[in-house]
């Protein structure tokens, strides 16, 4: 009988309002991301108000597509108890996921993206979050994909003390 030798994976859940913008980008970017640096990562996203099954916003989807990712597979989830219990870390995107996900259970394991990603999210300043580009026009959605472009690679990195192989 084969065994499997890999180490049990780290687990990274993105949560935003609907998941059909923010969280979906920012988990496409890591996996992205993750890819190229070969570590053993799960990485998943859930919205705090998700109508689960709702596909990515088209905003998202072109952006993404812009930037060399496809979203077209994506489908919104509601966050739950299961999820929450599933990840090691869940990286949230406003200051109201945190307060929802603490209600839900899940404080000891969220904290603010921006936050996460700059180090400070064990102070009193718990980010002020990435902005919401749905309903907006296409600057607004690039606008959001460079910030999580940039804060998911921040946040990847804060984590390669126990991630990289």
């Amino acid at each position: 009988m084969e065994t499997d030798n890999r180490p049990e994976s780290f687990r990274l859940l993105f949560v935003c309002s609907g998941n059909t913008c923010r969280s979906p980008l920012a988990h496409a970017l890591a996996e992205r991301e993750l890819g190229s640096l070969g570590w053993y990562v799960e990485v998943r996203s859930a919205g705090i108000s998700a109508l689960s099954g709702t596909p990515a916003s088209s905003g998202s989807l072109d952006v993404a597509d812009r930037h060399g990712l496809d979203l077209g597979a994506h489908r919104s989830y509601e966050i739950d108890h299961a999820l929450i219990d599933w990840a090691n870390l869940i990286l949230v995107m406003s200051p109201s996921h945190l307060v929802r996900l603490a209600q839900l259970g899940g404080a000891g394991k969220a904290a603010m993206l921006d936050a996460f990603a700059h180090g400070d999210e064990g102070g009193d300043d718990v980010g002020a979050g990435v902005p919401d580009p749905f309903g907006g026009d296409d600057e607004a959605y690039e606008e959001t994909y460079r910030t999580l472009e940039e804060l998911v690679a921040k946040a990847l990195r804060r984590l390669e003390p126990i991630l990289a192989p």
